[in-house]
């Protein structure tokens, strides 16, 4: 057994997600994976691997129960998880969250996208070895990239939520929503924002084993959600 598959199960646990559906040794063996390769490309700064568990894959999972909720509220039905949602993860570096995300919700298409090709190569790697057929990456500026509209974009630590929803409004469903990961709340962040721009919910987030501020700061569109209800 994995050295960290006691850790990772306590994690899950805590979170509130089910120890059962939860991908516990397919999480782990992207772990491994990242591992092995940060040792090379250099694709993280953190190095030790019960330091990548706590600051990378429970900081990740601890958004997806906050994603069920929300993504189950915009289509009407409480904790909705199975629909074919459509993700990008901006900036994704060694694929936090997006890979997290494509193990945990195997029918959506989750697209990572970053501007380093060793970053880019590593997640289609693990996409490949991890047998996650609904994950790929691309090798662009955000703002250059030509796709179907995303239900979700997200991103983690990828830019100020100025530039965040700038660079993607073209990206962005007309029904969709954006969800920034941040640390404390970006008051500063928030007040720049441009009037068509509704912070509808910023989410505090508690990571098992993480001794910092995290949140959630979710947005749409406000004109195309006007008569919308807003979801505190």
């Amino acid at each position: 057994m994995h050295p960290l598959h006691g850790p990772l199960t306590e994690i899950v646990a805590d979170l509130g997600l089910s120890t059962e559906s939860t991908p516990v040794d397919l999480l782990l063996a992207y772990l491994d994976l990242l591992q092995r390769w940060n040792a090379t490309y250099n694709l993280t700064a953190v190095r030790d691997p019960q330091d990548m568990l706590r600051q990378h894959l429970a900081d990740c999972l601890a958004v997806v129960n906050p994603m069920v909720r929300q993504l189950g509220w915009r289509s009407g039905e409480e904790g909705e998880d199975d629909r074919a949602f459509r993700v990008l993860d901006v900036g994704s570096g060694g694929g936090l969250p997006g890979v997290v995300l494509a193990a945990m919700f195997p029918r959506w298409q989750v697209v990572c996208v970053d501007t380093v090709g060793k970053k880019t190569a590593f997640i289609q790697q693990a996409a490949t070895e991890l047998g996650l057929r609904n994950l790929s990456a691309e090798h662009a500026r955000v703002e250059a990239l030509r796709a179907a509209p995303f239900d979700v974009i997200t991103s983690r630590a990828f830019a100020s939520l100025v530039d965040f929803t700038r660079l993607t409004r073209a990206l962005l469903a007309p029904h969709g929503v954006w969800m920034a990961m941040k640390g404390k709340a970006p008051t500063d962040e928030l007040s720049a924002l441009p009037e068509d721009i509704d912070v509808f919910h910023v989410e505090p987030l508690s990571v098992p084993g993480l001794n910092a501020e995290r949140c959630l700061v979710w947005m749409h569109r406000a004109a195309a959600n006007a008569g919308t209800a807003v979801k505190n």
